[in-house]
C-alpha cells in the first residue's frame, strides 16, 4: 500500500535497527552539535525572544521611558489639565460605551440566532454579518455619510433626501458611537457564538421534557451559559472603540468633535516642544482605559464557572416554527441597513461628478476610478504602498511566527506564556498606542547605523510586524496544535536535523495554515489607517490615509472610488479564505466555523 506521506522523504532505515541510533537520539550519551537534546536548535530560543525584544517588548519600553520623564520632568504634564484633554476623555468613554452598547444588541442578535435557531443561509448570514469588521473603519465612516444627510447621491436619486441645510445627523457623539457599534459588533458575535454552540442538548431536553418553555429554557440554561462570552465581547467591543481612528477621524473632526486617538494625532501634526512627551501620556490614557474596561471583564468573569456535561451541540438549537421566515427577514433587514445601503450609497457617490449630485443615466460617470487608476499619482503611490507593506509583512511574520508556534508547541510552561503575552500585547492595544510607541522607539537615528527610520516607510513595516504578529500566529498554531508530533519524532529518531524535519514534515501540514495566515495578514495588512496615520510621510502613504486625505480635502467622489475598491480587494480575499476552509485547522474562519458546526 502506497503512503499518503510521500513527502516524508527521509531514510527510516535507523527505525529498523535499534542497535544503531543516531547521536541526535536521546539517551545516546552525545548530542547533536548546536542542538537541545530533544533536536531543537540551541539558537532557536534566542531568535524568537530576540525578534519579541525587538518587535513587542522595545517599543513599549520607549513609550513607558517617555510617558515617564514627561511626568519627572513637567514639560508635558500639563497636558493632562488641558480642557481639550477632559473633552476627548469624556468624548472617549461615551462613544466607546455607546459604541459597546449597540454592538452587544446586534452581535448578541445575530449570534443567538444564527447558533440556536433553525435560520437557513447561515454560512451566508455569518460571512456577510463579518464584513464590517473587515472593511476598513474609515470606509464605513464615508460609506455612512455618503447614505445620510441632505447631499447624498444615493437618497436624492431615490427622492428621500432630507432639506438641502439639513445637519449631517452622523457628525455627531450619536453618529461615532453607532458606527463603533456597527464596526465592532462582529467582535461580539465571534466571542458569543462558539459559547452558544456548545450549548447542553442533555440540559435543554431534559427541560423541555419537563414542560419548560423556551423562553424558560433560554433564561434558565442558555443565558447564564452565554454571559461569559457577552461580558468577554463586550470589553473587546469597549477597548476596541477606545482606540478606534478612523470613524472618529472622519466624523468628529468635522464636527469639532475629539476622542484621544484624534487628540493624539492633531497633537502630533502641530509638532512643539514636548510633543513627544505630550503624546506619550495621551497615548498612556488610552491604554489605562483600555485595561480599566479588560479589569471590569475579569471581575465580572470572576466566580463564574458553567462546565458542561454530556452532549452538545447543533441538536439543541430551538426550532421557530412559523416565525422562522420572520426572523431571517428581520436578520436581512439589518444586514441590509448595516452593509448593502452603506455600499450602496459609497458606490453612488462613486459614479457622479461632484458630493450631492443625484445618480441617474445623464450624471453617471467613471471619472472617479480613471483618476484613482491612472492619474493620482497620490493614490497609485498608496496602492503600491499598500501592497507592498501588506504582502511583505504576511510573508515576513511567518519567519516569526512558525519558530514561535513550535516552540510553544513544544515547551509548555513559562516560556510558551511568555511568547504568547509578548506577542498578545502589541495586538491588544490600541492601534495609536502602538504607533506612538514606534514613534519614540525610531525617532532618534539607529545607534552604530546612524540610520533614521522615522519618516520612512520601514518604520510602518516594522510596525505591521509588531501590531499583526497575533494575526500570524494563530492559524499556524492551530495546524501545530492538531499535528501529531510521532511524525517529526520518527523523523529526527532516523538522523534528520532540524531544518530537513522543517522542510519534509512541519511545513507541509503547516502549509494551508500558512497561506489562511497569509491572506488574513494582508487582508487587514491592505486595510490599515490608525498605525500608519501616525507613520506615514511624503511618499509612504498608505491606502487607508488616502481614503482619509482625499475625504478630508473634499474629493469624495475620489474618496468614494478608492473606498468602493478596497472592499471589492477584502471581498475577494474573504472569498478566497473561503474557498481554502476545507484545507484549513478549525476556528481559523470564524463565519465557517459557525456554518461547519451548525449547518449551511
Amino acid at each position: 500500500m502506497r503512503s499518503r506521506h510521500r513527502w516524508l522523504r527521509f531514510p527510516i532505515a535507523g527505525l529498523q535497527r535499534p542497535g544503531r541510533v543516531r547521536s541526535s537520539e536521546p539517551g545516546s550519551g552525545r548530542a547533536r552539535p548546536g542542538a537541545s537534546p530533544a533536536g531543537e536548535p540551541r539558537w532557536l530560543v534566542p531568535f524568537v525572544l530576540a525578534c519579541l525584544f525587538f518587535l513587542c517588548a522595545l517599543p513599549l519600553i520607549s513609550l513607558a521611558k517617555a510617558g515617564f520623564a514627561g511626568v519627572i520632568n513637567g514639560n508635558s504634564i500639563a497636558v493632562l489639565t488641558e480642557p481639550a484633554t477632559y473633552a476627548a476623555i469624556r468624548n472617549t468613554l461615551v462613544t466607546a460605551t455607546g459604541g459597546m452598547l449597540i454592538s452587544l444588541v446586534i452581535g448578541a442578535l445575530f449570534a443567538f440566532a444564527v447558533a440556536l435557531t433553525d435560520v437557513r443561509g447561515k454560512l451566508f448570514l455569518s460571512f456577510a454579518f463579518m464584513l464590517p469588521m473587515m472593511i476598513p473603519p474609515q470606509v464605513t465612516a464615508l460609506a455612512w455619510v455618503e447614505m445620510t444627510g441632505p447631499a447624498s447621491p444615493l437618497l436624492k436619486t431615490l427622492g428621500i433626501a432630507p432639506p438641502l441645510g439639513s445637519p449631517q445627523p452622523l457628525y455627531s457623539l450619536f453618529g461615532i458611537s453607532l458606527l463603533l457599534g456597527v464596526q465592532h459588533a462582529p467582535l461580539v458575535f465571534l466571542a458569543l457564538k462558539a459559547g452558544l454552540a456548545a450549548s447542553p442538548r442533555d440540559g435543554v431536553e431534559a427541560a423541555r421534557l419537563s414542560g419548560a418553555s423556551p423562553f424558560r429554557v433560554f433564561l434558565d440554561i442558555v443565558a447564564p451559559l452565554a454571559a461569559p462570552g457577552l461580558i468577554a465581547g463586550a470589553a473587546i467591543a469597549f477597548v476596541s472603540g477606545v482606540g478606534n481612528f478612523g470613524i472618529p477621524a472622519i466624523l468628529g473632526i468635522p464636527a469639532g468633535i475629539s476622542v484621544l486617538p484624534t487628540l493624539i494625532y492633531t497633537r502630533l501634526a502641530s509638532f512643539g516642544t514636548g510633543t513627544f512627551g505630550e503624546i506619550a501620556l495621551l497615548s498612556s490614557l488610552i491604554a489605562v482605559i483600555a485595561a480599566a474596561g479588560l479589569i471590569l471583564q475579569q471581575r465580572a468573569l470572576a466566580g463564574r464557572d458553567y462546565r458542561i456535561i454530556g452532549l452538545s451541540g447543533a441538536s439543541a438549537a430551538f426550532s421557530l416554527g412559523r416565525f422562522r421566515v420572520a426572523v431571517e427577514l428581520a436578520l436581512s433587514a439589518i444586514l441590509f441597513l448595516v452593509l448593502v445601503a452603506p455600499l450602496a450609497a459609497l458606490i453612488a457617490s462613486s459614479l457622479v461628478p461632484a458630493y450631492g449630485v443625484p445618480l441617474n443615466l445623464q450624471t453617471v460617470s467613471l471619472r472617479a476610478y480613471e483618476e484613482i487608476l491612472f492619474r493620482q499619482t497620490m493614490t497609485l503611490s498608496a496602492f503600491g504602498n499598500s501592497l507592498f507593506l501588506a504582502s511583505t509583512a504576511a510573508l515576513g511574520l511567518l519567519v516569526v511566527a512558525v519558530p514561535a508556534a513550535y516552540l510553544m508547541n513544544r515547551r509548555k510552561g513559562a516560556l510558551s506564556s511568555t511568547i504568547g503575552i509578548l506577542i498578545e500585547i502589541p495586538y491588544a492595544l490600541p492601534g495609536i498606542v502602538l504607533a506612538v510607541a514606534f514613534i519614540l522607539t525610531f525617532a532618534a537615528p539607529l545607534p552604530i547605523l546612524k540610520v533614521s527610520l522615522y519618516g520612512t516607510i520601514w518604520i510602518i513595516l516594522i510596525a505591521y510586524f509588531s501590531s499583526f504578529l497575533a494575526v500570524s500566529l494563530k492559524p499556524v498554531m492551530s495546524a501545530f496544535l492538531q499535528m501529531d508530533p510521532s511524525l517529526e519524532e520518527a523523523a529526527r529518531l532516523s538522523g534528520a536535523g532540524f531544518f530537513r524535519r522543517m522542510r519534509d514534515v512541519i511545513l507541509p501540514l503547516v502549509a494551508p495554515a500558512a497561506g489562511a495566515s497569509i491572506i488574513l495578514v494582508f487582508l487587514i495588512a491592505a486595510n490599515e489607517l490608525t498605525v500608519s496615520a501616525l507613520l506615514w510621510s511624503a511618499g509612504t502613504q498608505t491606502l487607508g490615509v488616502a481614503i482619509f486625505n482625499l475625504d478630508d480635502s473634499g474629493s469624495s467622489d475620489l474618496a468614494s472610488a478608492l473606498s468602493v475598491l478596497v472592499v471589492i480587494m477584502v471581498m475577494v480575499l474573504m472569498a478566497a479564505l473561503e474557498a481554502l476552509a476545507n484545507y484549513l485547522p478549525e476556528g481559523v474562519l470564524p463565519w465557517h466555523d459557525v456554518s461547519a458546526k451548525l449547518g449551511r
